[in-house]
């Protein structure tokens, strides 16, 4: 199998996808938590278990990513231990 990014995208989009994780994770759970740093105000939405919901759905996105670009990155890897000669 080829891989279908190139090495340094694979692993920008490594690292992007768990700085994303790891944030929108706490404020997930802040949200889930009705914390009052995110609920306090009165522009603030009502109901932050449905925010949480939205908040956490995007997080399995960029698992997603993330699993993505880890296998395109180990493809790479691969590759390059095999001694392929890249032509670009």
């Amino acid at each position: 199998m080829k891989p279908v990014v190139s090495a340094m995208n694979a692993w920008t989009c490594i690292v992007v996808s768990v700085f994303a994780i790891v944030i929108l994770s706490i404020i997930g759970a802040l949200f889930k938590a009705n914390s009052h740093t995110m609920m306090g105000s009165e522009d603030d939405p009502k109901d932050g278990g449905a925010v949480a919901g939205a908040v956490f759905g995007a997080v399995i996105i960029y698992a997603g990513f993330f699993v993505f670009c880890g296998i395109q990155a180990l493809l790479h890897m691969r590759e390059a231990r095999r001694g392929a000669i890249s032509l670009s």
